[in-house]
Parts: structure tokens; sequence; C-alpha cells
């Protein structure tokens, strides 16, 4: 199998890009579709539109309705057909981006995902996640092509809550664990093929940026200012994440978020939040050694990232639900079979249950 590296077209990251959409969008088509939430609209709506003024271009506006589901994706295609647009903007959240990119490839247009947080590392993915109209996973579509635009205006994302930021760190947390487990067993990645050391180094500079700049970026967005640290968290919860992920793999983390989702209590928490936990349940099925899994702990609890089913939403603990969860992350297409041993559901439930009584066991210190 060869080593495959992918990424998005272009990436720009700076304070005030969002005011330069118009000019970057005309390079790529004539009729905009832009996928946005209402709020979204309501909040920047005015910079979008001016941004187009002098470029000739027809907009269309769309509201995304919640989830990035099959019904909604056929929803917006159908827009685009009768609007013939020619490219599609998608504006917020990461299930906007998985939404627009899933729309744009089967409509066959270019598409440009513009970050209005920086939760995720979905915005420079070739994937949409999907999900049921109802939240649930669903299933993965990998897609031909990254996008051909990611566009980080981070004074409007340091205007957002911090508490998107961190989910991001959450997200970007998997990254290296991941992409280690990967490459002990020499797993394929989402790129469609191996992990090349390009993908590897981005990952693990994901994960040392987090560590460093972690909580002076969080401090910051508290204060509500755009630092340094904010600068690189940014860059780190999106670049380096998203090409860390794609092209060096997804193994444990994500497969247990996944079998999170199909509880209730925690419906309400952000992925990457679900995933700082599946991150942390990892590490005790790798039986890495204890100051490794205290510090990571430590640092979730710093940031502010969930340590325990309790901190998920999760209102009560039983053997059937969380072997639920166990069955569900250990499905046959899931990625936790990308870990260089055996999974079986019975092993992700006892390190389910360890990781949260390790989680308990330091925030009560």
């Amino acid at each position: 199998m060869a080593k495959v590296l992918i990424g998005p077209g272009k990436y720009v990251q700076g304070q005030g890009e969002m005011a330069k959409l118009g000019e970057y969008v005309k390079a790529l088509g004539s009729k905009a579709l832009i996928l946005i939430s209402k709020s979204g609209h309501e909040r920047i709506g005015a910079m979008i539109g001016a941004s187009f003024t002098e470029t000739n271009i027809t907009m269309k506006y769309d509201y995304f309705q919640g989830e990035c589901s099959k019904n909604e994706i056929n929803r917006i295609c159908g827009i685009v057909k009768e609007n013939q647009c020619d490219v599609i903007v998608g504006i917020g959240g990461g299930k906007i981006f998985d939404t627009a990119k899933a729309v744009a490839y089967y409509e066959k247009t270019p598409v440009v995902i513009c970050p209005t947080i920086a939760s995720s590392d979905a915005p420079c993915s070739a994937l949409s996640v999907l999900y049921t109209d109802e939240g649930v996973f669903e299933e993965y579509l990998f897609l031909p092509a990254n996008p051909n635009l990611v566009l980080m205006d981070t004074e409007i994302i340091a205007k957002s809550p911090a508490r998107l930021t961190v989910a991001g760190m959450g997200d970007a947390l998997a990254t290296y664990f991941e992409a280690r487990a990967c490459k002990r067993k020499d797993a394929g990645t989402c790129a469609g093929g191996r992990a090349t050391e390009a993908a590897l180094t981005l990952a693990e500079l994901c994960f040392n940026t987090l560590i460093t700049e972690g909580v002076k970026a969080k401090l910051a967005l508290e204060a509500g200012v755009c630092t340094e640290a904010v600068e690189k968290v940014i860059e780190a919860n999106t670049l380096l994440s998203g090409i860390g992920f794609e092209s060096g793999g997804l193994a444990a983390a994500h497969a247990i978020h996944n079998g999170l989702t199909i509880i209730d209590d925690c419906h309400h928490m952000y992925h990457g939040e679900k995933v700082a936990f599946g991150t942390i349940t990892q590490l005790v099925l790798e039986n890495v050694e204890e100051e490794i899994l205290e510090d990571i702990i430590t640092f979730c609890i710093t940031v502010g990232l969930p340590v325990t089913l309790k901190e998920l939403g999760m209102k009560e603990v039983s053997e059937e639900k969380i072997m639920k969860i166990a069955k569900a992350a250990t499905a046959e297409a899931e990625t936790i079979h990308n870990m260089p041993f055996e999974v079986t559901a019975q092993k992700v439930y006892a390190a389910i249950m360890a990781a949260d009584a390790y989680g308990s066991y330091l925030l009560s210190e």
C-alpha cells in the first residue's frame, strides 16, 4: 500500500479575511450557494454580502437545518439544481462544512469552507460524517477531493464562545495518538494509503501546540482577545489536526465518540468533547504509562474538557448503557480496528469504566 498525503487546495488564516470572501469565491464560480445558519447570517451576513458587491457573483443563501443527514444533503442538492449554482460556500461549524462538502461532491462543484468557530478538524478534510436526522452517527462519506479553499477569519473565531475552541482542542488531542496507533499497525488512513512521515510530524506538532498553547489560548479567548496563542491553536485545531487525522489515520478515540452518539444523554455535548473522552479511553486501552495518562487528563481538566461520563452528561451509568456504547464502537467497519492489537466490546467497556474512574480520581484531588 502506498503512502498518501492529501489536504485542501488552499488554506488561508488571518484576521479580517471574511471581508475578502467574494474575491476568493470569484476564482471558482459565478453563482454561489451560501449554506449558513440563521444566527450566523444575522451576525455576519452584512459582511458576507459586502464582500461580493464588486464581483458580479450571484448569491443564494440557504439556512442549514441542523444535521448533516442524507435528507438535508438531498434538500440542498435540489436547491443547487434549481438555482444552477456552480460553487458551494459553507459558513459556520462542522456539520455545515460536511454538508457543503457532500453537496459539492454530488453536484460536481467547487467548495469553499469558512469556519466561524474552531471546534473540529472537519474544514480541511475530504470527508463528511453523516448522521441521522436525530443526530446519531450513521456513516463516513469519503470524498474524492479536499475543499478548494479553507478560509479562517480568526477575528470572527475569537469572538465565538471559548468552549467551542476548547472542543476543537479535544478533537485535535486525538490526532497524534490515533496516528501513532495506525503507524504501529501499518494501517490504512482516510487518505487511501499508509501514513507519510509528514502527516505523522504534523500530528505530533498538533499535540505539542495544544500542550504548550492551549491554556494560554483558552484564557485569551475568555478575555475576548485574539493572541498568538489563539492563532496557533486555531491552526492546530483546523489545519494540523485536519491533515494529521486524514493522512495519519483514525483509531479508537473517534470510534468511541461514535459509540457515545447513540446515548441521548450525550447529544448536547460537542464532537470534540466526546472525542477527548474517547482519547483518554484509547490511552487506557493501550495501557500507557501512568504519567502520560495523568498529563492528558490533567490537560483536559485545565482547559475544561470532560474527563468523566458525568461530565459528558450521562445521568445514569449502567453496564447495559456502557456496553451499548462499546458494541457500537467496535462495529465491523469502525476505525477502532486500526489499533495495533485486537479490540473487543468487553475491552472497550472496561476501558471506558477505567477512564471514568481515573477522571473522577483526578477531579477530586
